[in-house]
């Protein structure tokens, strides 16, 4: 049996948190196309994310690969077909089956009526909604034991607010900054900034596109500073960490968009 391509959880409470690339499985009738590694793939993915959306009482928990479907993309850009698509990467042996590509289209389809209908519902309780979309990327690209990527253009924690009317939210985004800035870990500050590393994607701009009113969606990437990314091997303390600190900042997140 397939395993579920998601999970969602509705629950109480205007904050919503998503992890829609720490996936890492494919379907069975797609890994017979693949000729990009395990290794590879993970390296690109987002794992560990999942974890951190446990700070919100609705959820969005994607399982499926980045490299079958990226929900961060356009429908027609969502398969990785290039290698520049996919960071240089070569994914496919051949091109998928016309079959293959609509069971897939078919799925990111599906994900997104999911999604409106979460949203939707938690709307007809709640004035205002914000999302929490959870990412990380990779800053050792030379590979490991190499120089890590510039920290001035790399910094620990990037917000994405290009997707978003920025005036119309600025409590929430300025709020969530102040409170993020604060936070401590690993002996040291974090670096937060705005739009330097990742604006946000289609998911975001998705749902802004869909609840420009009434839904704020907040794409936070993290550096993966919290792990050997040719490994994968987690600081497990320092994923615990950004979960705390990720939790920290709801309340006053919360109270911003009551104000909204």
């Amino acid at each position: 049996m397939e395993q579920a391509s998601w999970a969602i959880v509705s629950s109480d409470g205007p904050l919503v948190a998503a992890s829609i690339h720490s996936g890492h499985s494919v379907r069975r009738d797609v890994v017979a196309y693949l000729a990009v590694s395990e290794d590879d793939r993970l390296r690109e993915e987002d794992p560990f994310t999942d974890q951190w959306t446990l700070i919100a009482p609705s959820r969005i928990n994607v399982f499926k690969s980045r490299f079958e479907f990226d929900l961060n993309r356009p429908r027609e850009r969502c398969i990785y077909l290039t290698p520049d698509d996919a960071w240089g990467l070569r994914v496919w042996n051949r091109r998928p089956s016309a079959e293959v590509i609509e069971g897939t289209l078919a799925l990111y389809d599906a994900f997104y009526v999911d999604l409106e209908q979460l949203l939707g519902t938690l709307l007809s309780k709640h004035r205002r909604v914000v999302v929490y979309d959870l990412h990380t990327y990779n800053h050792r690209r030379l590979g490991p034991g190499r120089a890590v990527a510039d920290p001035r253009q790399n910094p620990d924690v990037n917000l994405g607010t290009g997707t978003m009317d920025r005036g119309r939210w600025s409590r929430v985004v300025d709020r969530f900054l102040s409170r993020m800035s604060d936070v401590g870990i690993e002996g040291r500050r974090l670096d937060v900034r705005e739009n330097v590393k990742f604006r946000g994607g289609h998911f975001p701009r998705w749902i802004h596109d869909t609840f420009p009113d009434s839904v704020c969606v907040l794409s936070i990437e993290f550096k993966k500073f919290f792990m050997d990314e040719w490994t994968g091997q987690p600081d497990n303390e320092a994923l615990d960490a950004i979960t705390q600190a990720l939790g920290a900042t709801t309340e006053a997140v919360l109270e911003e968009l009551a104000r909204s």
